[in-house]
C-alpha cells in the first residue's frame, strides 16, 4: 500500500516542478553614452551643464554628472541639464556625464568637456538690461529656434537663460542671440522668455514672452488653443485679453487655469463678444507674487480644446 502514495507524492512534485517560470532574463546591457555634451561658465562660481538623451534597450532611469572624475550630480531620466556649483573662480574644470538604468548599468563617459569659471569681480547688483524683440520660429514638430537683440549690462552678459512655461528649459552664453530648443511635441502651443544673466548672477526681467505652435503630425486635428493671451496686472486686478480658437461656432466658455489649477469658467451665454476676448477677475495674494495663467476653450462637440501658451505675471 506505499508503492502508490509514492508514486502520487512524486507525481505532486514533478507537476510543481513544471508549473515554475524561468527567471526573467537579467539586464546586463548599458545605456549609450550621453552626447552633446556642453559646459559653460555664467558666474565665477557656476558651470552649466547640459547633453542630449541616452538610450537603452530597456529604459534610461537616470544621469550622473562627473567633475574632474567625480561624481557630483544625481539626476532623473527627464533631466538634461544641470549647474554645477561651489566652483572656484578663474579655474578650468572638465565635466562628464553617464547614463544609467533601471538594472545598475551606466554608460560609459561622455565625451569630456572643458569649462572655465570667470574670474571673480567686484560686488555687482546691477542686472542686465531686458532681451528685446525676441522670435520663436517653430522647427519642424520637435523643435524651434529662437532669436533676440542683445542685453546690455555695466560689466557684461555672460549667459541667457531660455524659459519656457516660467521653467528654465536651456542656456546659452552671453555672446549668443539664438538657441535651439528640442524636445518638443507634435502640434502643440509653446511660449518663451529670456533672461540676461552676469557674472555676478544678476538676472534680467523676462523679455517679451513669443509664442508658437510646433508643426502637427501627419494626419492629427488642427490646434484648437487661444491665441494671443495678453496678462496685465493693476491693484490686485488681473486682466485677460486673447483671441479665442476658430471652431466653426461661437466659442461661448473658456476654463481660466491659475497656477496649473482650474479657477474659474467664464461663460458668456447665447452671444459672445465678437473679435477679441476680455475678462477681469482680482487675486487675493501679496504684491509681488507671481502667478502662471492659461486658457482653453469648449468646442462645438462640448469637449475641452488645447491649452493656450502659458503666461506669467507678478502682482502687483
Amino acid at each position: 500500500m506505499q508503492r502508490p502514495l509514492a508514486a502520487s507524492v512524486l507525481t505532486v512534485v514533478a507537476v510543481s516542478l513544471a508549473g515554475c517560470s524561468p527567471a526573467a532574463a537579467k539586464d546586463t546591457r548599458s545605456p549609450t553614452a550621453p552626447t552633446g555634451v556642453t559646459a559653460a561658465s555664467g558666474s565665477a562660481r557656476t558651470v552649466h551643464v547640459m547633453w542630449s538623451a541616452a538610450t537603452d534597450d530597456r529604459a534610461v532611469t537616470g544621469y550622473e554628472v562627473y567633475q574632474q572624475g567625480r561624481k557630483v550630480k544625481d539626476l532623473p531620466a527627464t533631466t538634461l541639464m544641470t549647474d554645477i556649483v561651489n566652483l572656484t573662480p578663474a579655474t578650468p574644470y572638465t565635466f562628464t556625464v553617464r547614463a544609467r538604468d533601471a538594472a545598475g548599468n551606466r554608460s560609459p563617459h561622455s565625451a569630456p568637456v572643458p569649462a572655465t569659471t570667470l574670474a571673480a569681480t567686484a560686488e555687482d547688483r546691477t542686472p542686465p538690461s531686458t532681451p528685446k524683440n525676441l522670435r520663436a520660429t517653430p522647427d519642424g514638430s520637435h523643435a524651434a529656434t529662437l532669436t533676440w537683440t542683445p542685453a546690455r549690462d555695466d560689466t557684461r552678459v555672460t549667459a541667457y537663460d531660455i524659459h519656457q512655461a516660467d521653467a528654465r528649459v536651456h542656456t546659452v552664453p552671453g555672446t549668443a542671440t539664438t538657441a535651439h530648443i528640442t524636445g518638443l511635441r507634435p502640434g502643440t502651443v509653446y511660449s518663451f522668455t529670456v533672461r540676461a544673466r552676469d557674472a555676478a548672477e544678476n538676472s534680467s526681467p523676462d523679455s517679451d514672452p513669443a509664442d508658437l505652435t510646433t508643426t502637427p503630425a501627419p494626419g492629427a486635428a488642427p490646434n484648437t488653443a487661444p491665441t494671443d493671451l495678453k496678462v496685465t496686472s493693476t491693484q490686485g486686478e488681473v486682466t485677460l485679453t486673447w483671441t479665442p480658437p476658430k471652431t466653426g461656432a461661437p466659442v461661448k466658455e473658456h476654463q481660466l487655469f491659475l497656477d496649473d489649477s482650474l479657477a474659474t469658467t467664464i461663460v458668456w451665454g447665447a452671444d459672445p463678444p465678437p473679435g477679441r476676448a476680455t475678462y477681469t477677475f482680482t487675486v487675493p495674494t501679496t504684491p509681488g507674487t507671481r502667478h502662471t495663467l492659461k486658457l482653453r476653450a469648449r468646442l462645438p462637440d462640448g469637449t475641452w480644446g488645447d491649452f493656450s501658451a502659458q503666461r506669467t505675471i507678478v502682482v502687483s
